[in-house]
């Protein structure tokens, strides 16, 4: 039998379509990659892929190979699933944004400890770890329109985006002179390598303020990462008020300007659509529910 590994690396390469991308998933070279392929081509006496200039294309061989190794890893999968979930029945795997997980659910924890004591968290920030039914998650926490279909979706909270900055950049300035945003930094946060979120124009236009120049200013690819900027003084973003709550209670950003916009998005707890969830995993909602209920506005 060719070796598990070298069969792995095939399996990510024909999803892929790429020695590039299957490397950058498996963490290894590119040149490791198309080795280790080789080798199972060379065991196997027969050619699993076509190499184009540009592509990479499956022979039959390498569509029925593929096929198979779907299943039998699908089928491991859930057998590992199952024998960890026999082993430690309390332990609910849950998957969420990195900001959201750092300053919002992270900080609540404790009192999901005091509510539901028999609940153990296993929490990560992978956002590529999907909910397919092999996947080891439980429930994930996702931003978007609430529309994930063959899963199950409850609101949770919808962003609420303010202007904040350190208290020392603008301490000193009259109210005419904060409002002078051409004198600030502004701080981005990344949709994409080349794409800015929208957040900074829709809360301008809120804020009357259409004719600021934004094309300037620092990029972060996540929003915890410009909030930190802004906390250190570099300049003003735009940041879900959730997001900051801390920040603001203790005095370290301030809202600058008395302007609020509604995200165009917001959190769902997403779940597989399961005719008798676990109870631990409906504890675990009602409780994340309820910590959102508290977050929204009256009414």
């Amino acid at each position: 039998m060719p070796s598990l590994a070298a069969m792995r690396v095939f399996e990510t390469v024909g999803l892929t379509g790429s020695f590039t991308r299957a490397a950058e998933r498996l963490n290894l070279t590119q040149s490791a990659v198309s080795r280790q392929v080789k080798i199972l081509e060379d065991q196997l006496g027969e050619p699993l892929l076509i190499r184009h200039h540009h592509r990479l294309e499956l022979t039959p061989a390498g569509h029925m190979l593929l096929a198979a190794l779907g299943r039998a890893f699908h089928e491991v999968e859930l057998a590992l699933r199952g024998i960890e979930e026999e082993s430690n029945a309390h332990r609910l795997r849950v998957n969420a944004p990195p900001t959201l997980s750092k300053r919002w659910l992270v900080p609540r924890l404790a009192d999901l400890r005091r509510t539901c004591p028999d609940i153990d968290i296993s929490l990560t920030t992978d956002l590529t770890d999907s909910l397919a039914e092999s996947s080891l998650l439980d429930c994930a926490i996702r931003f978007g329109d609430g529309e994930w279909p063959a899963f199950h979706s409850v609101h949770l909270m919808t962003e609420r985006h303010i202007a904040v900055c350190a208290p020392s950049l603008i301490a000193g300035l009259s109210r005419d002179e904060a409002m002078d945003l051409s004198r600030f930094t502004f701080l981005h946060v990344l949709a994409s390598s080349d794409r800015r979120y929208l957040t900074w124009r829709h809360w301008l236009t809120a804020a009357g303020l259409e004719d600021v120049d934004t094309s300037g200013g620092l990029e972060f690819d996540l929003l915890d990462t410009a909030i930190e900027a802004a906390v250190c003084g570099l300049g003003i973003t735009v940041a879900d008020r959730h997001m900051v709550a801390r920040e603001l209670a203790d005095g370290r950003l301030v809202q600058l300007l008395d302007v609020e916009v509604d995200g165009h998005e917001s959190y769902w707890l997403v779940t597989r659509q399961e005719r008798k969830p676990p109870k631990m995993l409906v504890a675990f909602c009602d409780w994340l529910t309820g910590q959102c209920t508290g977050e929204r506005r009256p009414g």
